[in-house]
């Protein structure tokens, strides 16, 4: 029973530090070893632009319920964009930080049951889908987002 109360307490704590938060610093070295696998990578480059020159990296990681994060990174260590893919959604509130109440905004506006979330601004952009043991999605900045590069550039 003890057992079962500290996996209760580590799953609900554990994704509270397991990535990043959009439009902040990237989650490199924020949490330890064993929870979160970072595997940057830099952007691939068109023929117009130098392979040195990335536009942006990615930072991958496996959050402790198996959800697989990406964080998109500025050369500014900003992150511009995040999606998920798992068993469940991830620690919305977190992952999003302050633009967790334009999520909260963008789910209550739209009937239940319809199908995907798709929504958003000039400022804050979201599209989640999911149902039982299978959910992902991304949201990204569109006012930061590199010149050239496009949501559907983004994995």
């Amino acid at each position: 029973m003890r057992f079962l109360k500290i996996a209760m307490l580590a799953a609900t704590l554990l994704p509270l530090i397991s990535h990043a938060t959009l439009g902040g610093a990237p989650s490199a070295g924020t949490s330890s070893a064993p929870l979160l696998r970072a595997v940057p990578q830099s952007a691939v480059a068109t023929p117009a632009q130098p392979a040195n020159a990335a536009r942006y990296s990615l930072h991958q990681s496996i959050d402790a319920n198996g959800v697989t994060l990406r964080e998109y990174v500025l050369p500014g260590n900003v992150v511009f964009a995040v999606s998920w893919d798992g068993p469940i959604r991830p620690d919305m509130a977190a992952l999003l930080g302050s633009y967790f109440p334009n999520f909260v905004n963008a789910a209550q506006s739209r009937t239940r049951g319809t199908g995907p979330l798709v929504d958003g601004n000039d400022d804050f952009r979201v599209e989640s889908t999911g149902r039982l043991g299978r959910f992902s999605g991304m949201a990204w900045l569109p006012r930061l987002m590199p010149a050239g590069v496009g949501p559907g550039d983004l994995q």
